[in-house]
């Protein structure tokens, strides 16, 4: 293990024994939803990972360390305290060097997990390529790092603010399998349904599990990205979602708010626009994704269990 990544004992134990882990990200906790909310989903979706046969391993930058594995109280005071930084890729060399507190991104958290040995991720939606891209070029570092660290990430798609048809496009051009559990369409985040077919498609977790033992036996190193709907009931219309964003980006661009500050933005005002309809619905799908996301490490610490340690 590098001297710089952390790993809680329980969680060491495990990652030698082949038990089920799922690696959870902390930018939910400090930048995607307010406080106490924030607290109270993060600690659920722990409970969720173990009720269902898993062990969560929250990721964070704390103390000069890549830490995996919080206590609840650090997932406390990442979610009370200000201005905690918004860490991406790039930024884990500077928040570690400073020993400032840094959430990880999708991006940062898949490369920990993968650094620690784990091979599920769950998140709520990953970043893509931000809509107007062509001028802007915003794009997120979460697209690159699906193509270099070997995990497979469960998600409902790509968030809906984003272009997700050039997301998908750039997820190609990048060699990224992109798959959605039980359906040919790919889903929006919020809503079950976007429009855009999903690239491949799986109807059981245990197919997940041979794809991504397939994968890199194979050696082609790299994520895969597992769409996982929300049950309809559960979403929110697109053409709500696609009414309140167009005021938000509106809004954000009236302000000249951009980068990193952007997406806590528009999932903010989205929020508002939806009396707190969408940070319901939010919350739901991380549950959904973290319930699909440890029965998924089940089935693949069961196949990967006679396999020598380099090919689990």
């Amino acid at each position: 293990m590098h001297p710089l990544l952390d790993i809680s004992p329980d969680l060491q134990d495990a990652v030698a024994a082949g038990h089920p882990i799922v690696a959870l990200e902390s930018t939910i906790i400090a930048h995607g939803m307010p406080w106490p909310r924030n607290v109270e989903t993060a600690l659920a979706v722990e409970k969720t990972v173990r009720e269902h046969g898993a062990l969560p391993a929250t990721i964070a930058l704390l103390d000069g360390k890549c830490r995996v594995g919080l206590s609840s109280r650090e997932i406390e005071r990442l979610a009370s305290t200000p201005d905690v930084w918004k860490a991406s890729v790039r930024d884990i060399p500077y928040v570690i060097a400073r020993g400032i507190p840094g959430a990880t991104t999708v991006a940062a958290t898949l490369r920990i997990a993968a650094m620690a040995g784990i091979r599920v991720f769950v998140t709520g939606g990953i970043g893509g390529v931000h809509r107007g891209a062509q001028q802007t070029m915003d794009i997120s570092a979460d697209l690159t790092e699906l193509s270099k660290s070997s995990a497979t990430v469960v998600s409902a798609g790509v968030k809906s603010i984003l272009d997700i048809g050039l997301t998908l496009e750039a997820l190609e051009t990048l060699g990224v399998p992109v798959v959605t559990l039980g359906q040919n369409d790919f889903p929006s985040f919020y809503s079950t349904h976007s429009g855009h077919t999903s690239p491949l498609r799986v109807d059981s977790l245990e197919e997940i599990a041979r794809l991504m033992h397939t994968k890199w036996s194979l050696g082609i190193e790299g994520a895969i990205l597992l769409a996982n709907p929300l049950p309809p009931e559960q979403g929110v219309p697109v053409e709500k979602i696609e009414s309140l964003l167009t005021e938000a980006l509106r809004e954000a661009d009236k302000q000249q708010i951009k980068g990193k500050k952007l997406t806590p933005f528009l999932l903010k005002s989205i929020a508002q626009g939806s009396n707190g309809e969408s940070l319901d619905t939010n919350i739901a799908l991380v549950l959904h994704n973290a319930t699909t996301g440890a029965q998924l490490a089940g089935q693949y610490a069961v196949l990967a269990k006679n396999l020598p340690p380099h090919q689990r």
